[in-house]
């Protein structure tokens, strides 16, 4: 269901733009660039927010929100208001539309082929501090890379973003004893960054494995599953239960929670986390301006850029 009414939203969008505005919101879907992205400021390929009219905004913020949770929308849409912050740009006007604005300039829409045909396709939204990928394919989606990241984490105004990123990882910490403690917590000291970053390919390898699932309580083991629900709970629902039904049949036991950095929530408490299963990662950190900027990612080593739904809809139709 999600598959097609998200075919049928694409389709509507690329129906609604201009011959120029289609040139840059298309490409092949094997373009060479298929795979690059980041979440640092700049250009990206793709169509700028800021070119499309109202009319077509609607159109795009339809297709976003087919693929992503209520929650995962909200999360990502609020990156642009912390953008407005950070960068002290001009927000958008009264009616929300992005058309002409220096903060739709920033964040990029993409289509990577025909969403119309019967061959795979992707679309993407790009920008400073989100990434949001979806590859569908045969009737299945894939929902990762996906990048949320704010700066400000808290504005001054006592907004916070992504807080339940950072509370539930507060909370299992705390829950922790002694003994667990020392196992999940792996250096007293945070990475700068993400250790996946924004590599095409996300290397499990680069993370510390930390304290198991399966050495966990109950009422832990509770708190890491709200944990993992804050990442795939930011896509639609089918997809999120697909993402658990993996982690589940993989051995849900073999899921770990890593911690580095001080164990203190506050500004100038630099802190990270990971979350890894065989297929399945997680990681946040909150350390740079003074522990006050956020990045956090959802990647799969099997699903990326949908590899396994490719890797099977080209072997059924060599």
């Amino acid at each position: 269901m999600v598959v097609e009414q998200t075919r049928v939203a694409a389709i509507d969008l690329l129906r609604s733009l201009s011959p120029e505005q289609r040139a840059l919101a298309q490409a092949a879907f094997d373009t060479p660039d298929h795979q690059e992205w980041t979440y640092l400021p700049g250009d990206r390929p793709g169509l700028p927010l800021s070119s499309l009219t109202p009319a077509q905004q609607q159109l795009a913020l339809r297709l976003i929100a087919l693929g992503c949770s209520e929650r995962g929308l909200a999360d990502s849409l609020a990156v642009l208001d912390a953008e407005v912050l950070l960068r002290g740009i001009p927000a958008l006007p009264e009616s929300g539309d992005w058309e002409g604005t220096v903060l739709g300039g920033r964040y990029y829409l993409r289509i990577l082929g025909d969403p119309a045909g019967f061959e795979p396709w992707a679309w993407r939204l790009n920008g400073h501090h989100l990434a949001i990928h979806l590859t569908l394919v045969d009737g299945a989606i894939s929902f990762t890379p996906s990048f949320i990241g704010s700066n400000p984490a808290t504005a001054p105004s006592g907004r916070r973003f992504l807080a339940g990123e950072s509370d539930l990882g507060f909370q299992l910490l705390h829950a922790l004893d002694d003994s667990q403690r020392a196992v999940a917590v792996v250096s007293p000291d945070a990475p700068d960054d993400i250790l996946t970053r924004h590599d095409p390919v996300a290397d499990p390898s680069l993370l510390h494995r930390g304290l198991a699932y399966g050495d966990m309580t109950a009422d832990q083991r509770q708190i890491l599953s709200l944990l993992v629900g804050q990442y795939v709970g930011r896509a639609a629902g089918p997809i999120g239960l697909q993402t658990w039904q993996d982690l589940t049949e993989q051995g849900i036991e073999n899921l770990t929670f890593a911690w580095a950095g001080e164990t203190t929530p506050g500004r100038g408490h630099r802190h990270y986390y990971s979350l890894a299963a065989p297929t399945f990662l997680a990681e946040y950190d909150n350390t740079q301006d003074n522990a006050n900027h956020i990045h956090s990612v959802w990647r799969s080593h099997r699903s990326d850029w949908g590899t396994d739904l490719l890797a099977a809809h080209y072997a059924a139709h060599r």
